[in-house]
């Protein structure tokens, strides 16, 4: 393609509303232009490299065996209802009436379309396993789009569904996905790990996310420093400490604790250190009172809480709960917990004793408390959100924490969409069975946005040549000298007729912004035409990523170009 066909506006400034490197570059290489917050219009360079990422995926999940389909953006809700995903996702979906007044919604993804699919066509046994995908644009309201494509609104996504006869073979097929996505994101050259998640509102058991390291990634996870254990921060599970085993309990004793609401108020005026009180912070799930346990100095996962549940939705308490359900905001304690209220201790309670906590009535707490003399605990669960320096579960080691930026997600849905959906297959009994799932998604967008993160410096992008959306630009420096015009036409082709993916740089503008434009957009590899090298008889070559200069003669330029191009990553 030559540069004056191609609808490609660079921007020399970086936008005002850009905060991270991928959204201003994306902006100025003239990949994305902004629609309204979190909605983008893609360009002509931008498609050129998510066509080379849905390509990629295309591949390697058709030799895994799934089979493409399309499914539409327009959903009915009464499916998300049965699930109960609609009241789960609330706002952060699209809603709307069609003029019949049946309620819609646009798919923030695709369980409850493609189990009524898959289910509608009564399959035996027989035709088990089946895994179908799509590529398709999906949609999120979400509160605070920001990041550009990293947390948008609209984006591209891939979404796989695996259909088995038993647990044994919805594991198989998890373990073919799981290795499909290893290929598909070293063909995409990302710097990546995979750790145990959080399933969040898909649900499910055994989940994997696949996580792209950045340093401005939203995405946390923790690493053991001897290697031994990933997850990310909402699934990671630190080693319990030993429970204590004091040889004499304080008495319970009650003080007087004015103005006091907060652990930071409480821990002043008391002299202790944080870690010696209990909170005790209540939820609502689905109706029912939740009291969470845990130490001052420890804050709660919400969505470890959210996931014992799932999918019923479970929020903090609002000022109106305390006082409707006669509690003391501020002020409340595991004591005299109600019968019908849940009490969950993180495990981390169990190394405590003689704890302070709120006294149930305003301005008071208690010294001494202690289960299961002066409050209960029905269950012990990993409540407490990872911090820096705990314990690995494997083998003790301390955690570290990284950012990243989530790719690709992958769970094991066992029935969970199968049974409420009634999605069943007839065994070799003549008995209907559910379905036991897996989903898999892969964000495309986000991949193109994940990738100009770790690919970029100072000047601009530096693209690998698998995402580039061209292999190399060949410049002409002097549009004004007939034989550096003609000197360029043949080398780009020579690099046409061997299949490469080549730009021709054949604008009426100064040398200096097409060489600024060329590191801006990050072609692999750029060639120079240019009337000084022509007087040597040579081109100069450039290898984008490390910025390595060399040259050729003229009359071997596009097999050095060529070359050089191999050694891009």
């Amino acid at each position: 393609m030559r540069w004056t066909q191609l609808f490609a506006p660079t921007l020399r400034e970086d936008p005002a509303e850009a905060d991270v490197a991928s959204h201003r570059l994306l902006l100025r290489a003239a990949f994305i232009r902004q629609v309204a917050a979190g909605v983008y219009t893609t360009l002509p360079l931008g498609v050129r490299t998510m066509r080379k990422i849905e390509t990629i995926v295309r591949e390697e999940m058709d030799a895994a065996g799934a089979q493409e389909v399309r499914m539409p953006i327009l959903l009915p809700a009464e499916p998300w209802k049965t699930t109960g995903r609609f009241e789960l996702y609330g706002d952060l979906l699209f809603k709307l009436v069609d003029r019949h007044g049946r309620e819609m919604i646009l798919g923030p993804t695709q369980e409850e379309v493609v189990t009524p699919l898959v289910a509608g066509e009564q399959p035996s046994y027989r035709d088990l396993p089946v895994n179908l995908y799509q590529i398709e644009w999906k949609y999120r309201d979400e509160f605070r789009p920001r990041f550009g494509l990293l947390r948008g609104r609209e984006f591209l996504m891939k979404d796989a569904y695996s259909f088995d006869r038993d647990e044994e073979g919805m594991v198989r097929s998890y373990q073919i996905m799981y290795e499909a996505y290893r290929r598909i994101f070293d063909r995409c050259c990302l710097r990546y790990v995979i750790v145990e998640a959080d399933p969040g509102q898909i649900g499910g058991g055994v989940n994997h996310e696949f996580m792209a390291r950045a340093e401005v990634g939203e995405d946390l996870f923790v690493e053991c420093e001897h290697g031994d254990y990933l997850a990310d921060t909402e699934a990671a599970r630190p080693m319990p400490p030993e429970p204590a085993h004091p040889a004499e309990l304080a008495p319970l004793e009650v003080l007087d604790t004015p103005g006091t609401p907060t652990i930071e108020g409480l821990t002043r005026l008391l002299g202790i250190e944080p870690a010696r009180t209990l909170k005790c912070i209540l939820f609502d799930a689905g109706g029912r009172t939740v009291a969470v346990l845990v130490p001052g100095d420890r804050e709660v996962a919400v969505p470890k809480l959210e996931r014992l549940f799932f999918p019923t939705p479970v929020r903090p308490f609002e000022d109106a709960d305390f006082a409707e359900r006669g509690f003391v905001k501020g002020y409340v304690g595991p004591q005299a917990m109600p019968e019908d209220a849940l009490v969950l201790a993180d495990h981390s309670v169990r190394a405590g004793f003689d704890w302070v906590t709120g006294a149930n009535e305003p301005d008071r707490h208690v010294r001494g408390a202690n289960t299961p003399r002066d409050f209960r605990v029905d269950r012990y669960e990993d409540l407490v959100q990872i911090r820096e320096g705990d314990r690995c579960p494997v083998c003790g080691g301390a955690l570290r924490i990284g950012r990243s930026i989530v790719v690709g997600h992958i769970y094991q849905l066992h029935t969970k969409y199968s049974e409420p959906l009634k999605a069943t297959f007839i065994d070799e009994d003549g008995i209907a069975k559910p379905f036991q799932m897996g989903c898999y998604g892969i964000g495309i967008s986000r991949i193109m946005a994940a990738a100009a993160e770790q690919y970029h410096d100072e000047d601009g992008l530096t693209w690998p040549r698998a995402l580039a959306p061209f292999e190399v630009v060949v410049i002409a420096a002097n549009r004004d000298d007939e034989r550096v015009v003609a000197e360029a036409e043949r080398i780009y082709g020579e690099l046409a007729e061997h299949g490469i993916e080549v730009l021709l740089d054949d604008r009426d503008v100064a040398a200096g912004v097409k060489f600024t434009d060329a590191d801006l957009i990050g072609f692999p590899v750029q060639v120079v035409v240019g009337r000084r090298g022509l007087e040597a008889g040579e081109v100069d070559l450039k290898l984008r990523a490390s910025k390595e200069r060399s040259r050729a003669p003229l009359a071997e330029a596009a097999r050095a170009a060529l070359d050089l191009l191999a050694r891009a990553s």
